[in-house]
């Protein structure tokens, strides 16, 4: 009898205690969150899709595209033949030469560095120091009708510019906000502190665009129209007027820096240094253009003038070659110490 209660004490141990585990493993298994293991595995995923993520290919898409954006497509693509000189009716010929929109914005404006216009619309509107107010994108396109484009705004209630915009709508679908600033106009150059010299700008012109541009700046025909261009004109009757931004030697510099030659560099991988882009810029820009109307009454606070505007007024007494060819630091030094405003541009 006394073995029979020595034995049952011991099965009543073992049983407490095996009914005590299962009660923690039951207790675990209820409280366990395996979610820690899966936020690290998807912030892994979200790494790797960040670091790998590619804007639309829009040539590749544009069977699959939405009516309105691919009418948007064209516009930006074909623009002579839909809205400039070539279009089939005299009202719709708003652009007043046959560049396209995307002879400047690369990769029908999915380039990285180049005004690319994936998430653009985010950042309007914005203040601009040209109107010197606060402005839509709708009055930003319509900024390069006027001037990239040599021609005239368009309607605000154009179908044209719902289109544009569903476009860049479109075009801006899925970014990762860690790579919205690699987006985002023009990446920096150090400005150097000399004037543009043109003949080192015509050596680099001579070396690195001659081939696609020509030896007077007129570009290559498209050869299947003949009319819109495969590389656009860089100066001439057929290329952006003096109001442009891009006739700036310093906003010019930085898209050359970026995107030029074509193919070969891009904004984190150049092949021109700050200063052949900055010869060169000032080169293409010493030739003659066609004149945009009116450039006086740009910047009604002339304080927010770029440096590197052509034409005047200015808010201070440098003369009309410093601002076209600089050296430029001086006059933004002058601006900062007067005005306290930081000039990069």
């Amino acid at each position: 009898m006394d073995e029979l209660r020595v034995l049952a004490k011991q099965l009543f141990k073992l049983f407490t205690i095996v009914f005590v585990l299962v009660g923690i493993i039951f207790t675990w298994l209820m409280t366990y969150r395996p979610s820690s293991n899966k936020e690290i595995h998807n912030e892994t995923d979200k790494n790797v899709s960040t670091a790998n993520w590619k804007p639309k290919d829009a040539l590749s898409e544009l069977p699959n595209m939405p009516k309105k954006v691919k009418e948007g497509y064209y516009l930006i693509a074909e623009t002579s033949k839909y809205m400039g000189p070539n279009a089939e009716n005299f009202e719709d010929r708003y652009s007043g030469n046959n560049l396209a929109c995307s002879n400047c914005h690369l990769q029908k404006g999915a380039q990285a560095g180049s005004g690319s216009w994936v998430g653009i619309l985010e950042r309007f509107p914005q203040f601009g120091g040209r109107g010197n107010k606060i402005g839509t994108i709708e009055d930003r396109i319509n900024g390069c009708m006027e001037r990239s484009m040599n021609g005239r705004m368009l309607p605000q209630d154009s179908d044209k510019l719902v289109a544009i915009v569903a476009y860049m709508d479109w075009l801006s679908e899925g970014l990762p906000k860690e790579r919205k600033a690699e987006f985002k106009g023009y990446p920096k150059i150090k400005i150097p502190a000399v004037a543009v010299n043109l003949e080192k700008g015509k050596q680099v012109y001579q070396k690195e665009c001659v081939i696609c541009h020509g030896e007077n700046g007129a570009g290559v025909l498209n050869a299947v129209d003949g009319k819109s261009y495969t590389y656009p004109p860089l100066w001439g009757p057929d290329s952006y007027n003096d109001g442009a931004g891009m006739n700036r030697v310093i906003t010019s510099a930085e898209f050359i820096k970026s995107n030029m030659p074509y193919l070969q560099a891009t904004w984190d991988n150049p092949k021109l240094t700050d200063e052949e882009a900055y010869h060169v810029a000032g080169y293409i820009n010493s030739f003659s253009r066609p004149h945009k109307l009116n450039t006086e009454n740009d910047y009604p606070d002339k304080k927010l003038k770029p440096v590197s505007t052509p034409y005047g007024p200015w808010a201070d007494d440098f003369m009309p070659e410093q601002h076209k060819y600089g050296p430029f630091p001086p006059v933004m030094d002058f601006y900062k110490e007067k005005y306290g405003i930081t000039k990069t541009k």
